[in-house]
Parts: C-alpha cells; structure tokens; sequence
C-alpha cells in the first residue's frame, strides 16, 4: 500500500507538472508588453505610456501589489500617465498588471519598468550671493582663492563659468574649473577690496533641446595688508620702482639762538618730526631715538611723539645736524632715518620793516609785472636793522601774499596769475625772516587795467609797422644781393685772365724742360678780346709789343680777388726761382734761367722785355733792362742791339714796347703782375699793381 501510494503520488505529481506547464504555455500567449518604456519628464497629464497586446477577452488591471499613490491608470489596453512625471523625483517607476482570460480565468502578471527620461528644466544655483573671501597682498601669482561651484538638479555636466573681475587682479583656473586664483600682483595700498562676478551657463541635454540657464553670484575679496614696508616719515614723495613703492622725506630744519636755550619742543619744518607705518592696514607703533649728531647731548627726543627739546645752549655757530631713527615697536626690523639741521643765529634784536604802510600798482594783463606810477615794476621791499652792513638786506626774509590767490611773488617782482575784472584788488605782503621768525606786513592796493600798454611792449599797430619795415629792408637787401651776383659773375672770365697770366709768369722759372721748347701765355691766346697781345705759334715766341694802346673793355680787377687767386698759385709755385734755376736735369744739360732777379732802384720793380721777333740762333729769349723813366730813347736804342736787328727797325720812329713788370716783393710768389708800355699815356691804364 505504500509502495502504491508512493508510485501514485509520483505519478501524480508528474500530471501535474504537465499540466502547469500545459496551462503556463496557454496562459503566456494571452497578453504580452514591451519593458522598459522610456516617457519624457513633465509630460501632459493623460499622456499614453505603452499599449498592451492582449488575446480578445483577456482583462487587464493593476496587480493588488501596487501602491496607493500610483500615477498611471489602465485605459483599456493602454498605460496611461495620470500626472506629470519628474525625473529629478524618480527617475523610474514599476508597474504590474495581471491579464485574466475569461471564462477560464487564467490569470498573467506581468512586470513594465518605466523610465522618466531628463531634460534641462532646472537653473544652475550657487550656495551663497555673496561670498566673502580674504587675500593676503603678498600672495603669489597663481594662489587659489577658493572654489565656487554651482549645482544643477537635472546634474547637468556641462557647467561653464565665466569670471568679471575689475581690474584684473583674478582670474578662473578653467571655464569648466569655478577655482578663482591670483592672477596679478597684489598692493593693500592700491586696491584694498575688489569685488568679482561670477556667472554660469548650462547646456542641453539631448541634442534636439537648445534649452539652457544661466546664474550668477559676488565674490567680495578682501585685501589683507602684510607688514613689508619701514615707516615713513611725514610729509614724504612717493615713487613707484618696479611696483614697490618707497616714500622719501627730505628732512627737517629748524633754527636756534647761539648761548640762548630754546624752551619747549623744537619748531621744525616742513611740519613736527613723524612717522608712519608704511603698511597703511597694520599702522604699527612707531617708536624714535636720535641715532647721531647729539655728541654734546644739547637735545632729546620723546620716544613716543618725536618731539625735540633742547637741554642746554649752544656756543656752536655753524649748523647741527641729528640723524633720527623711527622703527616699528614690534618689528624693530622695520625702521627708518631721516635728518634734522638746526641753524644757529645770533640774537635778533630787530624785526623786518617795510619803508611804506600801502604799496599801489597797476596791472594789465596776465603773466604781465605789476608796475608803479612810473611804469617801472614795482618792488617792495622790507629792512633788517640787523644787517646795516649789508644795506639792511637780510638775506633770510623771505615774502609771500597774504588774502589773494590772482598774483604771485617771484624774484622780487609782482605777477598777475588770471584775468581780471577792472578794478582795484587790495591784499596784503607778509615779509619773515625765517631764522628768528619775526615778521613784518604791508598792504598792497592793485589797479586792474586790461587796456594799458606795458612798459617796454608794443601795441598791434607798432608790431605793424615793425613788420612792414623789415619787409622793406629784406627786398632791399634780396636786390643788393642780386645785383653782387651779377658782377661777380661778369668778373670771372677777368681774373681768370690775371691767374693764367699768373700762371704764365711762374713757368718761366720752371727747369726739367728741353732745349728748344718755347713758353706760351695761355692767358694772351684765349683771350678774347681784340687789344689784347698773344704768344707766337709753332715757329717761336711771337712779341709782346703793340703800337696801340690795349682796349678799355679789360676791367682792373680788385686787390683782394687778385690775392686770393695768387694763394693758389703759391701752392704751387715753387718759393724761390733762382735755385729752381739752379737745379739740373735728369740728363745732365744746364738750364739757364730765363728771368733774372736784378732790382731796380726806383720802387722795387723789375722790367721783362718780350722781343718782337727772336732769332732762332739766339740764346736769350727774354732781356731785362732797366726801366727808367727819365731815358724812354735810351731803352727804345738798346732794343736793336740786343735782339740783333739794328737795320730793319725805322730810327725815326720810336717803338712802343709794353712791358711786364713783377714786384719786387713779390717775385718769387708772383704776387706782382705789372703790364707797363714805354709810353706813360699808357702807364695807368695797363697798370695792374696787386
């Protein structure tokens, strides 16, 4: 019985496992539905989720596991949205449904995930508006500020930030990176707070949406000061040196009274003896002590407010000089020194007096002088019994105006700064004498008069006048000009007659030539007047004589033309004919000189007689005779005989024979050039001294 019970129930298990099977495999095909199913955040209420397949009468409903507060409803065989659904809620749903065939009522559930899909529906947010950060001004280019991120729900990840910063001490590590970093160096004095904007974008999502927020929040940085500066005495010039700034005091002065102690703390200038901290944002305690210049301890210092007093008087007559030390009381690293000179005077036993009460002027126009009654400039001056030696000028007064800002003092004369209205302007002249500091005042009445003409100006019309005049002398001067230029542009074919005359003279002294080479002056060939003489052809030297007189067209030339066309000549001239005549030639012939320096009595000249006509046989070329005035016949008879032709010339008539006469102190540097014709009618005219 057991063994059949057992078998039985084997069996029949095995039935029913068929059976179920049997039954799963029917009741599976009676619905069916796709999962996951995707819907887009903030659908319309009603909107279809998914359709369900399902064999014809076959119901469909939603499982008894399904919570209260589900949003979709069953319409049929659809899933249908009863609200809008947001994914930054739930970002997925689970719904179950059971399908119930009748009238077998098989029963399917089945399982559909539901996916709320994304979209940018949300700004970007930053935690705080403002933020409030603090920036050491010693921090490195590069130090990270701080990070400011913002937050998007729909966990956008593509922030992109932007940074405004005005001026341009910040700057972003990256568009993607809301690091703010120093992005210049950092000056507490120049900028203590600097105020940054900070914005950002989202982008979309999918790549059909275009949707995108922006935000944005203040960043307040605040410049923290570090203690990197020395004190600075006050007052001081600021520089600027490669963006490090020093403050430079000139220092101080003050005066005392030789053998006298001053009572009280020193009267310094330009102000009391202080000093900062150069770190405005610290402003640390500022302690002082006289560090030099204190060797007969005449004077203390107050630590704490710089005040100088004297102890006892001094019987020194030249300045004192103290170098004073101002350092920081907690960083006595910290410091600096300036120096104090304090004069010593004798007693002052009267002060400065003005010689008038009231001064009157007159002025005109700005940057003109304040002149008096006279029209001199006016002066005011002030006296010091004191200086009765020096004329009462006591050079330590110094002046300045008192109740008027339109004039100023300048070189002990008056200016006026601005214009005017006409009128009288009245204020005062303060006179001091800054060693003793004892003062003296005068008043000062001013007459503003903006027609009058100041002494030594010129009004419009003389200016006029003055023009016209100097266009009158400037045309006159252009035609004087003008008119020079034309003579001396006429003039230069003449003395160029004079240099190769010159010229001529000079070859007569010249040695190394051969035998039988004749001279020519090329001065006679060229020219181009017609009374003028020239120098024979090929057959020999032709004669320099003429029975007629030469042609009033040549113009005597000037000294000082004809001194400096011989300049060049001596350049080239050799100094001394006579041992150029003495030299020998490279072939060992003697040559004789052609000019020979014998003087005359009669006023240093020498006579050279160019022949009419030379005879070839003959070895003389040029005679010198004597030129006598009182015998021209004697001259006129000796021709013949020396040129060898005593029967071809006419005894009864007398030949007239130029001459070329050399100075006989300027001979040798042919300074001298003298055309003379036995003549004397001739003699001024073709006279050429030089």
């Amino acid at each position: 019985m057991d063994g059949f019970n057992s078998h039985l129930t084997v069996s029949t298990v095995f039935s029913w496992t068929l059976l179920i099977m049997f039954q799963t495999s029917v009741v599976a095909q009676i619905c069916t539905v796709d999962s996951p199913v995707h819907i887009t955040e903030n659908n319309r209420e009603g909107a279809v989720v998914t359709t369900i397949n399902a064999q014809p009468g076959v119901t469909i409903a939603f499982s008894d596991t399904m919570p209260a507060d589900n949003p979709f409803t069953i319409d049929g065989l659809r899933l249908v949205a009863a609200q809008a659904l947001d994914h930054e809620t739930e970002t997925a749903h689970v719904v179950t449904i059971t399908c119930t065939e009748m009238p077998s009522e098989a029963k399917l559930t089945l399982t559909i995930v539901v996916i709320v899909d994304n979209v940018n529906d949300n700004e970007p947010v930053f935690a705080e508006n403002p933020y409030r950060v603090n920036v050491n001004e010693m921090s490195p280019v590069g130090t990270t500020v701080g990070r400011f991120s913002a937050t998007d729900l729909d966990q956008n990840p593509q922030l992109q930030y932007t940074l405004t910063s005005e001026p341009n001490y910040f700057a972003l590590k990256s568009p993607t990176i809301p690091e703010v970093i120093v992005n210049a160096t950092l000056d507490y004095d120049k900028v203590k707070n600097v105020q940054l904007v900070l914005s950002v974008r989202d982008g979309p999502l999918s790549p059909g949406d275009t949707t995108s927020y922006t935000a944005s929040t203040t960043i307040l940085v605040t410049i923290i000061d570090v203690d990197n500066r020395p004190p600075w005495f006050q007052p001081c010039d600021k520089y600027d040196i490669n963006g490090v700034v020093i403050c430079k005091s000139s220092g101080y002065n003050s005066a005392v009274v030789l053998n006298e102690q001053t009572v009280g703390p020193l009267s310094l200038k330009p102000g009391p003896l202080y000093a900062i901290d150069g770190d405005l944002g610290i402003n640390e305690e500022i302690i002082y002590s006289i560090i030099s210049g204190n060797d007969e301890n005449l004077f203390e210092i107050n630590s704490a407010s710089g005040n100088i007093t004297m102890l006892k008087p001094t019987n020194v007559h030249g300045p004192i000089t103290l170098n004073v030390l101002a350092a920081q009381k907690i960083n006595a690293f910290q410091f600096a020194t300036t120096a104090i000179t304090i004069s010593v005077h004798v007693p002052s036993a009267n002060p400065p007096e003005f010689s008038k009460a009231l001064y009157e002027g007159i002025a005109s126009v700005p940057g003109n002088m304040v002149m008096d009654h006279t029209g001199t400039a006016l002066q005011f001056l002030a006296t010091d019994k004191d200086y009765i030696a020096a004329g009462g000028i006591n050079p330590d007064v110094v002046y300045s105006i008192e109740g008027s800002t339109d004039f100023i003092y300048s070189h002990g004369y008056l200016f006026l700064t601005k214009p005017l209205p006409d009128g009288t302007v009245s204020f005062n002249v303060l006179a001091e004498d800054t060693k003793s500091g004892e003062t003296a005042t005068t008043q000062l009445s001013v007459r503003v008069d903006s027609d009058i003409v100041p002494a030594g100006g010129y009004s419009g019309a003389d200016m006029a006048a003055l023009g016209a005049t100097l266009g009158i002398l400037l045309f006159i001067a252009l035609v004087v000009i003008g008119v020079l230029v034309c003579k001396m542009r006429r003039g230069i074919s003449d003395w160029r007659k004079i240099y190769e005359a010159s010229v001529f003279r000079s070859s007569l002294g010249q040695v190394g030539h051969k035998e039988g080479i004749q001279y020519t002056n090329e001065a006679f060939q060229k020219d181009e007047d017609g009374g003028s003489v020239s120098s024979g052809g090929p057959d020999g030297v032709r004669a320099m004589t003429s029975s007629e007189p030469p042609k009033s067209s040549w113009d005597i030339p000037s000294k000082d033309a004809v001194l400096k066309s011989s300049e060049r000549l001596n350049a080239i001239l050799p100094d001394d004919t006579s041992e150029v005549g003495s030299d020998k030639v490279e072939n060992d012939k003697e040559v004789k000189p052609i000019l020979t320096k014998e003087r005359r009595v009669e006023e240093g000249y020498k006579s050279v007689w160019f022949k009419e006509d030379i005879d070839p046989n003959a070895k003389e070329e040029v005679v010198i005779i004597p030129d006598s005035r009182e015998d021209d016949s004697e001259e006129e008879d000796e021709e013949p005989s020396t040129s060898g032709r005593e029967d071809d010339e006419d005894s009864n008539s007398p030949i007239k024979t130029p001459k070329l006469l050399f100075t006989d102190l300027d001979l040798d540097s042919g300074l001298g050039v003298k055309m003379e014709d036995s003549s004397e009618e001739y003699d001024d005219v073709l006279n050429i001294d030089l």
